[in-house]
């Protein structure tokens, strides 16, 4: 059962976070595999492949989840990408970025635009511009 969910684990891994995902998985070989299959195996084949939430909804929540901790800016820009490869818009994403004002507070918010600020950059987008109210 172990292979299927690594083998599930690697599948789902692959499609949310593609190459992003790879690097982190390859940068743990040197310091601690066993950790990047339990993050497999765990975090993707038993977690991420549930049925009860699709793509989207669960990487708006992990970047909601990841502000507002406040201290894991290298994750947090790995699921940046990761929710723009499953489809959340530029926008979308700021906009759960300026709710977490309201949760975790400014200075988690701001780094966490400034996150994405990096990422959009890294991946050549530009925001539309949205209403304000």
């Amino acid at each position: 059962m172990s292979e299927d969910r690594y083998q599930l684990g690697l599948e789902k891994l692959a499609e949310i976070d593609g190459e992003q995902g790879q690097k982190v998985v390859d940068a743990l070989q040197s310091i601690a595999p066993e950790f990047a299959t339990l993050m497999i195996e765990f975090g993707f084949g038993d977690i991420y492949s549930r049925p009860g939430l699709d793509l989207k909804s669960r990487e708006m929540a992990t970047v909601a989840a990841l502000t507002a901790l406040g201290n894991a800016a290298p994750q947090l820009k790995v699921h940046l990408h990761a929710a723009l490869n499953v489809g959340c818009s530029p926008n979308e994403i700021v906009e759960v970025l300026m709710q977490m004002a309201l949760y975790a507070g400014f200075p988690a918010a701001l780094n966490g635009l400034f996150a994405a600020k990096e990422v959009f950059a890294e991946r050549g987008i530009a925001l539309a511009e949205t209403p304000t109210p």
